[in-house]
């Protein structure tokens, strides 16, 4: 069978020619006589690969050098413990709540302090993101907390929230490196890597200076201290070596593309696609607020259970993988991430066509 267009929402798809290097260097990485998988975290060859993933980052994204970047494991939902491990000093912490993993999020960092939802877009099933312009922050509140693409409901925040000069943390996962971005508006801004950088298994975390103390709450472990991480440049202990290898991939690969510029155009040009097919669609609805949505994550129903099962098998069988709905809210969804081409959005719009025309 031939590469099928995957719509996955994480895993998700990689960029082919980066797939291809990887494949090429499997046995013998540059001239090392092992693969990535095998080498020393320790060694010259690891070393370089880990530092020039970190520099083609920072100039992607033009990180300053008052913050630190982290490559770790846990995914990021290990950063919803660890983020109030390490911040909340008052044992105070304001929430966005626009999805279910800002609410998760919120859930586990209320096992540390008290945890204020100071916004939410849950009455409406997550559809939309809330004015954030004038929020009641609290006073004492060590941050304020968003997840800024919410990838089970495809909303978006088109603006950041008035923190009223408190510090923001973000959970990037669906949207990291698919438009430019201003990395000094944060103190914290992480992702997991596996929905538009690399494979599973590996959590990237931008972190200010400032923010890596030793003053973190007890019982903190080791492990879950960002200092800890910081001060030996994220190889405290076996990092996930291989994962950093194909990051790096990617980010060259984006760099070759003309980096985040050109990426966030490639992404609006593939969303407008979509986005315009099911504004006129007679059979499929999207279900967010058009202000609000995401570049990266495109749910939509027909509104029969049935109707949708059946596209998606059908779908499936036409080389369209992986485009069923999260099961907290079913439906559709395809993710649309950096490494989806133009032209695998276009199948699925010419197959959404045909769909509709034989079920109505």
């Amino acid at each position: 069978m031939g590469r099928v267009y995957n719509f996955s929402a994480g895993p998700a798809v990689l960029p082919e020619e980066v797939l291809k290097s990887a494949a090429e260097e499997m046995l013998d990485y540059n001239g090392t006589g092992m693969s990535v998988m095998e080498m020393s975290h320790r060694s010259k060859a690891f070393e370089e690969i880990i530092g020039t993933a970190e520099a083609d980052l920072r100039e992607l994204m033009n990180i300053p050098d008052n913050y630190k970047v982290l490559f770790l494991q846990g995914g990021a939902s290990q950063q919803f413990a660890m983020i109030p491990m390490n911040l909340m000093k008052n044992r105070v912490a304001d929430y966005i709540v626009t999805g279910q993993w800002a609410k998760k999020a919120a859930s586990e960092a209320a096992k540390y302090g008290k945890v204020n939802k100071i916004a939410s877009s849950e009455d409406k099933t997550f559809s939309y993101i809330p004015d954030c312009s004038d929020l009641p922050v609290s006073e004492d509140a060590d941050y304020v907390y968003i997840c800024e693409n919410n990838t089970i409901y495809g909303t978006k925040f088109k603006e950041l929230p008035n923190t009223k000069g408190k510090i923001l943390v973000a959970d990037v996962s669906s949207c990291f490196l698919s438009e430019p971005v201003d990395v000094t508006k944060y103190g914290i801004i992480y992702g997991g890597v596996q929905k538009n950088i690399g494979p599973a298994g590996m959590v990237i975390v931008i972190i200010r200076e400032d923010l890596i103390t030793e003053d973190v709450l007890p019982g903190t472990p080791t492990m879950l201290t960002y200092k800890t991480h910081a001060d030996a440049k994220s190889l405290y202990n076996t990092p996930p070596a291989y994962g950093i290898y194909i990051c790096g991939k990617v980010f060259k690969w984006l760099k070759a593309m003309g980096g985040l510029e050109a990426m966030k155009e490639r992404n609006e040009k593939k969303a407008a696609l979509l986005y315009d097919f099911l504004d006129q669609s007679r059979l499929f609805k999207g279900t967010v607020e058009k202000k609000d949505r995401s570049l990266m994550n495109v749910p939509f129903v027909t509104g029969d259970a049935d109707l949708d099962a059946r596209f998606v098998k059908e779908a499936k069988a036409a080389g369209l993988e992986n485009l069923k709905g999260h099961r907290s809210v079913g439906g559709m969804r395809a993710s649309i991430y950096n490494a989806m081409p133009y032209e695998g959005v276009e199948a699925l719009v010419a197959f959404m066509k045909k769909f509709e025309e034989e079920n109505l």
